[in-house]
C-alpha cells in the first residue's frame, strides 16, 4: 500500500532561485530528501495560475512555461520536463465533477523552479490544478479538503506562492531592507499556524492594517489556503524554511 503523503506549501520568491545556491534552496533539496518513500505523483497549485473556474491540467508532457519578463537568457533556457500525471488528473476530476481540464497547460515557474531543488530528477509526474480567482477564499479551503484524499494514494500536494508577497515595496527600496509590516503579518500567520487556528488566516483583516501591505492581492496567499485543507487537524505542523526579505516572506512548511 502507498504511503500517504504530506502536504506542503512552498514560498517559492524570484524565479531566480531555480538557479541559485542559497539557504533557501538547500531547504528544498534537504526537505526533498526526506521525503520518504517519494511521491507517486506531484499536484502543484500555483500563484501563477489563475482562472475563472477551476482547471486541471491533464497534459502528458508538460511544457516549462517560461512566465517572466527581464530576467537573464541562462533563465529563458532552465528546463524542467517530467511526465505529467493525465491519470491523476482524471482523479482529481472525480473528486472535483465541476471542474474542467486543459490538456495544454505545462509548469510554471512556480511549480518548476521550486520542483527542480526538490526533486532534480524529474522522475516523479507532475501536473497543476488552477486557482479560480474569483471564488472566495473559503472556497480554496474546500477544494483542498476534497483534494486530500490524493495524500492516501501517495500524491504529495504542493502550494506555492508566498505568505507575504508585495512586488511593488520589494522594487521600491534598491537595498531591499525587510519592512516591519512584512515580518509582522509572517509572524501572525506561523502563530495561527502552529496554534491550529486556520480560521482566522481566511479572514487577513484580523492581522491588522499590516495585512493590506503583506497581501495587496491575494494570487500569492491562496495556494496556502490548499495546503491548509488538504491538511488534517493537529497533523504535526514543520517550518522547512523561515526568512522574511525586503516585502517578500520565504516561509515553507510540511503538515503531516
Amino acid at each position: 500500500m502507498q504511503q500517504r503523503q504530506p502536504v506542503l506549501f512552498i514560498g517559492h520568491g524570484d524565479p531566480m532561485n531555480a538557479l541559485r545556491d542559497n539557504p533557501f534552496t538547500q531547504s528544498l533539496s534537504a526537505l526533498g530528501r526526506s521525503l520518504d518513500p517519494l511521491p507517486k505523483a506531484i499536484l502543484v497549485v500555483s500563484a501563477h495560475w489563475l482562472t475563472r473556474g477551476t482547471w486541471v491540467a491533464d497534459t502528458a508532457q508538460p511544457e516549462t512555461i517560461h512566465d517572466f519578463g527581464g530576467f537573464p537568457d541562462e533563465l529563458y533556457r532552465v528546463v524542467y520536463a517530467p511526465p505529467g500525471s493525465p491519470e491523476t488528473a482524471r482523479r482529481v476530476q472525480t473528486l472535483l465533477p465541476e471542474i474542467g481540464s486543459d490538456p495544454e497547460w505545462g509548469l510554471d515557474h512556480g511549480a518548476w523552479s521550486v520542483l527542480l531543488h526538490l526533486f532534480p530528477r524529474a522522475q516523479i509526474p507532475v501536473f497543476q490544478l488552477s486557482i479560480d480567482y474569483h471564488a472566495p477564499l473559503g472556497r480554496h479551503v474546500e477544494i483542498g479538503k476534497n483534494l486530500a484524499q490524493l495524500r492516501q494514494d501517495g500524491v504529495l500536494i504542493v502550494g506555492s506562492g508566498n505568505i507575504v508577497h508585495n512586488l511593488q515595496a520589494f522594487f521600491s527600496q534598491p537595498s531591499h531592507k525587510t519592512f516591519p509590516w512584512a515580518v509582522e503579518v509572517d509572524a501572525w500567520v506561523a502563530d495561527r499556524l502552529e496554534s491550529g487556528n486556520f480560521d482566522d488566516l481566511l479572514s487577513l483583516e484580523k492581522a491588522g492594517s499590516s495585512a493590506r501591505l503583506s497581501v495587496p492581492t491575494p494570487d500569492h496567499y491562496i495556494p496556502l489556503l490548499y495546503t491548509l485543507g488538504a491538511s488534517d487537524p493537529g497533523e504535526p505542523l514543520e517550518f522547512t524554511y523561515q526568512e522574511v526579505f525586503s516585502g517578500l516572506s520565504m516561509r515553507c512548511l510540511k503538515l503531516g
